[in-house]
């Protein structure tokens, strides 16, 4: 599963991405966690509130912090 959390680095995005991390681990999900703090990358997904998150090239999330119930949703889906 690759996911990308989209920021430019502010707090909520550095927690967004251990909090997947975390959950991803203590599920036993195989993630490709990355980074994506570029401006103009960020905008090509069309996302203009960060954090955003991007799960296999599709933007799931937008603006703040994910619950864990939805970070969980996630990884079940996959």
């Amino acid at each position: 599963m690759d996911i990308k959390v989209l920021g430019t680095g502010c707090a909520n995005c550095k927690t967004t991405i251990a909090l997947i991390d975390q959950i991803a681990q203590a599920k036993g999900v195989a993630v490709t966690l990355e980074k994506v703090e570029d401006l103009r990358a960020i905008m090509g997904y069309g996302v203009m509130s960060t954090p955003g998150v991007v799960i296999n090239g599709k933007v799931v999330h937008a603006g703040g912090i994910p619950s864990r119930d939805k970070i969980e949703g996630w990884l079940a889906a996959a």
